[in-house]
């Protein structure tokens, strides 16, 4: 697939990283020369340093031969522009980067499409509604539902409370033959491992597990972890982001949002009625306690500086805030917070992606997630007629290795794959997989 990317630095780049590794055939388009050079000598990419809004740049990049122009660029006015002129030159598919609100609403959609962006991408949009999940799921590190929850993707970091730690795969199934789960992914000291039967949980384990609705409170039971009620919440940060799960978390719980721009609190006050708003520095240690820091259920970090939201995470943990959520850009900070104790993360990057990458794809994939806690993707795909799938049980299909298929999804009701199940045309199937398998495993749902 040939793919033009307008972007204005991180998001665009990390978006040509992953793509690239599907063997697609990309253009950068970018105003930032020296970035693109520094991007030439890491990636096999073509880039142009440039306006996306002019012409003669696309023209440049081939926009009549292309087949997905993706803009990303911080400004959505540009973004819509470049759809729009992109589609006008011959580009057969757009998705423009839009968080306004306005713009998303559906008539305002539809208009859009007319006028030549088929998708629309709201990261911070996306970003708070990750948010408030993680907030009524709390126990969990990261939640990915799938076919609107009837199977549900769970990462849970097993500490000395976990009643599985030492036991194998073939044990659980043994000891609780009836569980609507399965852990189909561990990640350990920096590997990620598919697991057989033979594979024992430890402590210090990130566990991804599929799950049915019905499975969960046995899922987070053996996992040794309960819900934490959350009734006051401190936010860092009146952005998109903070301002977005400010306003829909006030209805049910107490807020207050603290933010360092006088100028950004004194709009805020007027556009969020039940949160109480803070002009202050977050690193402010005092301005924490004063804000009763210590009674807090939980804190969510939105700024735009990673390392704020990581410290002031910190910062939160040694206070006793029991369920912490940072914003993290830098992707080399993710690991480093994971090893600290900050095991929840939100990413922009990693949202943007989600989004984008199903619309790459040979098969026709309903859903995809980028995870944050490993590199690797969880995927929905629609089981075609005759796809390699259908032919045989799961346990005799020729799975790529590093790719596990979870769970099936056939109309109303989800199940947990086991080996003997036959996977039909119509259904709706969820896999994991690292990044070297995503390809292969494409071709099964073909």
């Amino acid at each position: 697939m040939k793919i033009i990317i307008a972007g204005d630095g991180e998001v665009g780049f990390y978006l040509a990283k992953m793509l690239e590794s599907e063997n697609h055939d990309i253009t950068i388009v970018d105003p930032h020369s020296e970035l693109l050079k520094m991007l030439e000598s890491q990636m096999d990419v073509m880039t142009i340093a440039g306006n996306s809004t002019s012409v003669r740049v696309l023209e440049r990049a081939q926009i009549d031969k292309t087949d997905l122009l993706i803009s990303v660029v911080h400004d959505e006015q540009v973004n819509i522009v470049t759809c729009m002129l992109g589609k006008k030159l011959g580009a057969k598919r757009t998705i423009a980067r839009i968080n306004n609100v306005e713009y998303r609403a559906p008539q305002n959609v539809a208009r859009f499409r007319e006028m030549g962006i088929d998708e629309i991408v709201a990261p911070e949009l996306i970003a708070a509604r990750e948010i408030l999940k993680l907030m009524t799921e709390s126990a969990a590190t990261e939640i990915i539902d799938f076919s609107e929850g009837k199977l549900s993707l769970y990462l849970i970091k097993l500490d000395k409370k976990a009643l599985v730690l030492g036991k194998t795969l073939n044990q659980m199934a043994k000891e609780y033959p009836k569980l609507n789960f399965r852990c189909i992914a561990i990640h350990r000291k920096g590997e990620t491992i598919i697991p057989t039967g033979d594979d024992h949980f430890e402590e210090g384990d990130l566990s991804y597990v599929i799950t049915r609705p019905n499975g969960i409170s046995e899922l987070l039971k053996l996992g040794g972890k309960r819900k934490i009620e959350i009734n006051n919440v401190m936010i860092i940060g009146g952005g998109r982001i903070g301002r977005k799960t400010a306003r829909e978390l006030e209805k049910q719980v107490n807020v207050k949002l603290i933010d360092i721009d006088k100028e950004r609190t004194e709009k805020l006050v007027d556009s969020i009625r039940n949160t109480l708003i803070i002009n202050g520095d977050a690193r402010d240690v005092g301005l924490l306690e004063e804000e009763g820091i210590r009674k807090m259920d939980a804190l969510v970090a939105t700024t735009n500086n990673s390392e704020t939201n990581i410290f002031t995470c910190l910062l939160a943990q040694k206070f006793g805030v029991p369920k912490v959520i940072p914003l993290i850009e830098n992707e080399d900070y993710i690991d480093i917070a994971q090893k600290i104790g900050v095991d929840t993360i939100i990413n922009k990057k990693l949202i943007t992606a989600s989004y984008i990458t199903r619309f790459t794809m040979d098969a026709e994939v309903t859903d995809i997630k980028c995870l944050s806690s490993v590199e690797a993707d969880a995927l929905e795909f629609v089981v075609k007629e005759d796809s390699p799938a259908t032919r045989k049980p799961i346990k005799s299909l020729r799975m790529p290795r590093g790719a596990i298929i979870g769970g099936i999804v056939r109309g109303p009701e989800g199940y947990i794959a086991v080996g003997d199940f036959q996977i039909k045309a119509g259904d709706k199937v969820v896999v994991f997989a690292l990044p070297k398998a995503v390809q292969k495993v494409t071709r099964l749902f073909k």
